[in-house]
């Protein structure tokens, strides 16, 4: 297992970059691999065994599918796999195994397909045995995958050198498929390298990652220090057990149950600790610091989180409270097999067999569990999208299947929403948290129409994507940047729930036959829009499906969006929009003026990241208040009386958007009250605004304009188009042709509003700019 000379190793920038490729890309190896075979397309490039540069250019363009692959990054990738070095006999080709099975391990599926893979690419006369120079060119790209990876492979060359030794079972010289598998699938740290993912089938199995300390660590088996710069070993992502990789077979193989296995543990929740993890921490019992001593020192509980010296554990009870979160978590002991309920009910002549209970949940497994949870509380149903965010999804998905139970956290892309609201059906007042963003708050509010749960739950929204126009306006702010998650939590446990208006939209094309792109969504929970701002968001949406690779940060995407908005203004393929549409408000026919280029049907008070488009607007002096609860026009168009109404749901302070709200206490927050109600998210009417060019909209978002003009104030529109033009709903865009476009009421979701950011002066006053 030599190492790679320099002029065949990439960059940690390039290796970064060739990822950002894969993580978009939807084909396997295997799959373009067929081309340099029979007649595929690139078996003319195919010299034996070995592939030349163009063949190479052609193989990664197909399975990366990208036509713009930077020609230095695909030269040099082209080098890294050459065993002789540039200008030797051999230089200008690579093994097409030793690319397929390094690619073959850094894409997504389970570790025993990989490991299958790879042995079938050099078992090329289908025997079912490799001989050990064979098996070791293989652990040579795995060693490579790893330091790319950013692994310490001075920790993994000796366990994967083991593993070579222990591999050959029978003593033959050669290894079998069967041996093979066997050897991988017992050695923990090339699982974790090879991809390893643990569904909640795996009850009671450790769910290890690589982890790089940034303080001293102890290893839980051997009790010695994690060593080496960057101090890397394999930590649980759900009890925090931590083990040098040499150490992790010889780990306990039990982890945290989700779930009561038997009567006992069914009921009443029991503390579970693991060693270690206390260092500059105060005990929880005697308030003194868990002081290290060089060692593994401590107990922490894997529920409550509660601290404690090893010395004081006699003094703690038994049961655990679930500590800070109890109102969020549900405890294992809240979670048992059906059958536990029927010994109970025979053992104490309680209950009939035909008695109806709450609907149980099957899991995977075939086992039939009940939930039922800890009373006074809150069981929270956590979604995260790990897709969202660049990698902070995956973070958030970590962090929290450690704070709460593992089976209250679903992961999206496994299986969707479907089974977590299958789980928590009959869960009484649980609440639901959605990690993502708008696009996946949408998913997970359709989910729930579909599911016909016995009681709608509140959501709220831990922002993760790129506007979080409708985080903004609950207050959880712009964007997730790494903030405690435990106050995030906190923050929910206070919050308030609000009921939010949702719309359906119904597209009548004038001519069935003439096609266009699919309507994203039928339902409008933040915005509808038509013009120019759904001109550049369309614009940018296609050229992300084509260069998925260019868009993986909020920066860029808002770089891209303002080049986007550059070229729209030079060419202005929306302007004149009267001519080409029409809107009716309740039947009421609207007046569009010459000079609009965008109309933006508003549900929510943020639009484009915080852009409030419909303003604020103060009560004129001296006007009369109107009362509380005075029912509004179905339909207001008047533009001096659609200029004392405020655009307002909800509080500000979580991402720049000001708005208008009930006070808790009954008394309105300003003291200047709009002539007309404030409406709400609940108050089943659409704000209409006309949009005059991106120019206006750039001068909206930077604060230089306070609003785009009002144009309607409704309960119903219907819009009619003449030619093909740019549509956007909730930030998914499509291109229409000539339609009819009827917006109506649907149904309202309950919303959880964060609590108000705490006063941060001296004397308690809030600062910044009052909400209106």
């Amino acid at each position: 297992m030599e190492e790679s000379p320099e002029w065949g190793t990439l960059s940690p920038e390039e290796f970064a970059h060739l990822q950002k490729y894969l993580d978009y890309s939807s084909k396997k190896v295997q799959d373009v691999l067929q081309d340099f075979y029979g007649d595929g397309a690139l078996s003319q490039h195919l010299q034996g065994e070995c592939v030349d540069f163009e063949g190479f250019r052609l193989f990664l363009q197909s399975y990366l599918e990208a036509t713009d692959v930077p020609e230095a990054l695909c030269r040099h990738l082209f080098m890294s796999f050459q065993s002789t070095a540039p200008g030797q006999p051999g230089s200008g080709l690579v093994c097409v195994n030793d690319v397929s099975c390094y690619f073959s391990l850094l894409e997504g599926g389970r570790p025993e397909d990989k490991l299958e893979f790879t042995f079938k690419l050099y078992d090329k006369d289908g025997n079912g045995l490799l001989d050990s120079s064979e098996v070791e060119r293989i652990i040579t790209q795995m060693m490579r995958v790893a330091q790319y990876l950013d692994w310490d492979v001075t920790e993994l060359k000796p366990i994967l050198q083991e593993m070579m030794r222990e591999i050959d079972y029978d003593g033959s010289g050669t290894v079998s498929l069967a041996e093979w598998l066997r050897g991988g699938v017992t050695n923990i740290p090339l699982l974790v390298l090879l991809g390893l993912e643990v569904h909640m089938k795996d009850d009671g199995q450790h769910m290890w990652r690589l982890k790089h300390f940034n303080r001293p660590v102890y290893c839980n088996v051997c009790e010695t220090l994690l060593v080496g710069l960057r101090k890397q070993g394999l930590c649980c992502t759900f009890c925090k057990f931590t083990v040098h990789e040499r150490c992790a077979r010889k780990a306990p193989p039990s982890c945290i149950s989700t779930y009561a296995k038997s009567r006992k543990e069914a009921g009443v929740q029991a503390h579970v600790w693991v060693k270690g993890g206390c260092e500059a921490s105060k005990c929880g019992r005697c308030q003194k610091k868990i002081k290290s001593f060089q060692s593994l020192t401590g107990l922490h509980c894997v529920w409550c989180h509660l601290k404690i010296h090893e010395e004081c554990l006699a003094a703690v009870p038994p049961a655990c409270d679930c500590g800070l979160l109890r109102d969020h978590i549900l405890p294992p002991s809240a979670i048992y097999p059906v059958v536990l309920e029927r010994q109970n009910s025979q053992k104490d002549g309680s209950g009939t067999p035909g008695e109806e209970g709450p609907q149980v949940f099957t899991t995977p497994e075939g086992q039939a569990l009940r939930v039922s949870p800890v009373p006074d509380t809150h069981p929270l149903l956590v979604f995260v999208n790990p897709k969202s965010g660049g990698k902070q999804g995956e973070r958030v998905l970590r962090k929290l299947q450690y704070l709460l139970n593992p089976r209250q956290v679903y992961n999206l892309q496994q299986g969707g929403p479907n089974p977590g609201l299958n789980f928590f059906r009959d869960v009484p007042d649980f609440r639901i948290l959605v990690c993502g963003g708008d696009g996946t708050v949408g998913w997970i509010l359709d989910a729930i129409d579909k599911a016909n749960l016995p009681r709608r739950p509140p959501v709220a929204v831990l922002p993760l994507g790129t506007g979080n126009d409708l985080a903004r306006c609950l207050r959880w702010g712009g964007g997730y940047d790494g903030e405690n998650l435990v106050k995030i939590l906190k923050d929910i446990e206070g919050s308030s729930v609000v009921q939010m208006d949702r719309w359906h939209l119904r597209v009548l094309p004038a001519s069935p036959a003439e096609a266009g792109d699919p309507v994203p969504y039928e339902i409008i929970n933040n915005y509808f829009s038509i013009g120019v701002d759904a001109s550049i968001a369309h614009r940018f949406h296609v050229m992300r499906e084509k260069y998925p690779e260019k868009f993986n940060s909020r920066m860029k995407n808002k770089l891209w969006y303002l080049e986007f908005a550059t070229s729209e203004t030079l060419f202005a393929t929306c302007k004149k929009l009267k001519e080409c549409l029409s809107i009716e408000c309740c039947g009421t026919p609207l007046e569009l003026r010459g000079a609009l280029a965008g109309v933006a049907v508003l549900n929510i008070p943020s639009m484009h990241g915080g852009s409030n488009l419909w303003g604020e607007t103060k009560r004129p002096l001296g006007e009369a208040r109107r009362a509380p609860g005075t029912e509004q026009p179905p339909a207001i168009t008047d533009a001096e009386t659609l200029k004392t109404c405020v655009q307002g749901a909800c509080g500000g302070g979580g991402g720049g958007v000001r708005m208008a709200l009930p006070h808790p206490g009954g008394c309105p927050e300003s003291p200047s009250p709009p002539a007309l109600p404030p409406p709400d998210l609940s108050d089943q009417r659409l704000e209409v605004v006309g949009l005059e060019g991106v120019l206006e909209m750039g001068q909206i978002y930077t604060g230089l304009k306070s609003a785009g003009t009002r144009l309607a104030k409704c309960s119903e529109i219907t819009l009619r188009t003449l030619k093909p033009l740019p549509m956007q709903i909730d930030g998914e865009p499509w291109m229409q042709p000539p339609c009819t476009i009827k917006i109506t009421h649907k149904n309202q979701a309950p919303m959880l509003m964060a609590p108000p950011p705490r006063s941060s002066s001296f004397f308690g006053l809030k600062k910044g700019p009052v909400e209106a």
